[in-house]
């Protein structure tokens, strides 16, 4: 597989399996969000995300209109893939603002044809999601937050995933 660039956003859930799955490719860019950084922080994630991507952008030190994002018209990536996605991307996603480093890689991604996969983390209206230290907690998306990720669904060029299973078989099929 060509080298993925790969979103994190502020999100706890599906961190952990995300961070594997990176580990898992061969050649990643990975960029985080403002907020993942903290968040990747607070889940003790930093060395296993660092130690799996081939380079590393952190929105805090790069920008939100980092330059980063013209790759996708080089075609040096083969997809983006951003995962997890909160809530809060996705509906920016759906509304088309671009305003932050994530959402500008989406943006991009789109206007160059390059494929998208996002694993948003409202994916059912009753979940069970880890929390920084383990302990499990009951997580109810608004419908809302649902609403904006079955209007996601319809966009051309985008492959929205519910699951890790989900991910890495929309990362083979792109292989």
């Amino acid at each position: 597989m060509a080298c993925v660039a790969w979103g994190i956003t502020g999100a706890g859930h599906f961190l952990a399996g995300c961070a594997e799955v990176v580990a898992g490719l061969p050649d990643v860019h990975l960029f985080l969000s403002r907020a993942a950084e903290e968040v990747v922080r607070m889940y003790g994630l930093e060395a296993r995300l660092a130690g799996g991507a081939r380079r590393l952008y952190r929105e805090s030190r790069t920008g939100a209109s980092a330059p980063h994002v013209a790759r996708f018209f080089r075609g040096e990536y083969n997809c983006l893939v951003v995962a997890p996605a909160t809530g809060n991307s996705t509906a920016k996603f759906v509304h088309g603002i671009a305003d932050s480093l994530i959402t500008n890689l989406f943006a991009q991604a789109g206007k160059s044809r390059v494929p998208v996969i996002v694993l948003p983390t409202d994916v059912a209206p009753e979940m069970e999601s880890p929390g920084p230290g383990g302990e499990l907690v009951k997580v109810f998306p608004r419908p809302v937050d649902l609403e904006m990720v079955a209007r996601l669904c319809s966009f051309p060029g985008v492959t929205v995933v519910s699951s890790l299973d989900e991910l890495r078989g929309a990362l083979e099929a792109l292989a």
